[in-house]
């Protein structure tokens, strides 16, 4: 689950308590850390420019005459840079920036696939300009697909441009592409899961009576930065770990209380997500029978992630054993209050999802969480893996947590 933006102040004052570090400071656990960048491989030009034309070919089949984009995660998808305005990518030939005239320079070497630069002057409305790249195209520019974060006042701002246009949702074009992940994203998701099971393994060694979910917050953060890497973790404890997006109730720990870690890092991009849930001392016979049926569950959802079977299968599955066990039924709590699973990619949430009524059939390359949650009245339990559709059928990132005892296989 995504809580970075709920977080987000927590998550700020848990880099500053990083940076106020004496390294004397630092755990063990997490002194002992090695850098893991070596071997990243960036996508490369080529594959960008494969992206692109796959684009033009979805295009074609939705009779659109271009896309509009703007910065965010499907610009750096298709050109290597999220640092420039404005984006539009022609059903045929090549694609257009349009930029302030003193980043023209700077456009030429932002894009990691070059590209055709349009400037406007400060003074003047940049959707003018756009307008006129897409006048340019001809009759095709007639339907214009807007990618799916375009702000409404871009699209207002299109219309009024071109009040003869019709402008529709790209996500088909946007999506078509980004849900089928190629060899050299699997690699680079591989890394960022790889990275974020160090850190939470360094993390949880810290834990101690006391500790504040900002304290061991901070610690896997500074896991990460001796890792190599920036990631995120929202902790929670005790009660607050039934709270799906977790709760900003202040908290100390005490023997006996549930531990829940979630979020991830990013390589090149591309995302984690991971969730453990473990107890601070012995578990109660409560804890561990919910923990249990969790992972029963997870399991669940996996084993129905067939090659061809609909996404929500997966959730249909996970859900079930939940509903078996006298939880629910549906997202009522007790139970499970969410879908079972997300799509991931280069961002932590994005098509498709394993939800009830998602007809869309797994297929290789795709990529999701599995993370059914439990939650009961005293506390929650999250196990929360990825997984990837191969030729062979559903693979996960990382191993799933053995035990209650045991968050890492």
């Amino acid at each position: 689950m995504n809580r970075r933006s709920f977080l987000a102040a927590s998550a700020a004052a848990a880099t500053l308590a990083r940076a106020q570090r004496a390294p004397a400071d630092v755990p063990e656990s997490i002194r002992s850390l090695k850098p893991m960048t070596a071997g990243v491989q960036p996508i490369t030009p080529e594959e960008r420019h494969a992206r692109i034309a796959k684009a033009q070919q979805l295009m074609a089949k939705e009779r659109l005459g271009a896309v509009y984009m703007q910065r965010g995660s499907s610009m750096f998808y298709f050109t290597g840079t999220r640092n420039l305005p404005y984006l539009i990518i022609p059903a045929k030939g090549e694609i257009a920036w349009i930029v302030p005239a003193r980043d023209e320079e700077r456009a030429h070497t932002e894009s990691r696939v070059g590209g055709n630069v349009r400037t406007y002057a400060d003074a003047d409305t940049p959707f003018h300009t756009v307008s006129q790249a897409l006048a340019d195209l001809g009759p095709a520019a007639a339907r214009i697909g807007l990618e799916e974060q375009t702000p409404f006042s871009a699209f207002d701002a299109l219309r009024r441009e071109r009040p003869a246009a019709e402008f529709v949702n790209a996500t088909p074009v946007t999506a078509g592409c980004r849900i089928y992940k190629s060899k050299a994203e699997i690699a680079l998701m591989q890394r960022a899961a790889d990275v974020t099971i160090e850190a939470y393994r360094a993390g949880l060694a810290t834990l101690h009576e006391g500790m504040t979910p900002r304290e061991l917050s901070a610690n896997i953060g500074a896991a990460y930065t001796a890792l190599g890497f920036r990631g995120d973790v929202s902790v929670s404890f005790a009660k607050n770990t039934a709270f799906p997006h977790g709760s900003t109730v202040a908290q100390t720990l005490h023997p006996g209380d549930m531990i829940l870690l979630d979020d991830g890092c990013s390589v090149d991009g591309y995302q984690s997500d991971i969730t453990r849930a473990v107890v601070f001392g012995k578990p109660s016979d409560l804890q561990r029978r919910i923990w249990d049926i969790e992972r029963k569950a997870q399991d669940a959802g996996f084993a129905a992630a067939k090659l061809g079977a609909p996404c929500e299968a997966v959730d249909y599955a996970a859900r079930k054993v939940i509903t078996d066990a006298g939880f629910g039924p549906g997202y009522k709590v007790p139970g499970l209050p969410h879908r079972t699973g997300h799509g991931i990619g280069l961002d932590i949430h994005e098509w498709t999802y394993l939800v009830k009524g998602n007809k869309t059939p797994l297929a290789p390359g795709m990529c999701f969480s599995d993370e059914p949650m439990l939650v009961h009245r005293e506390f929650g339990v999250r196990l929360e893996d990825c997984f990837h559709m191969t030729e062979d059928g559903a693979r996960f990132f990382t191993k799933q947590s053995p035990s209650i005892e045991q968050p890492f296989g």
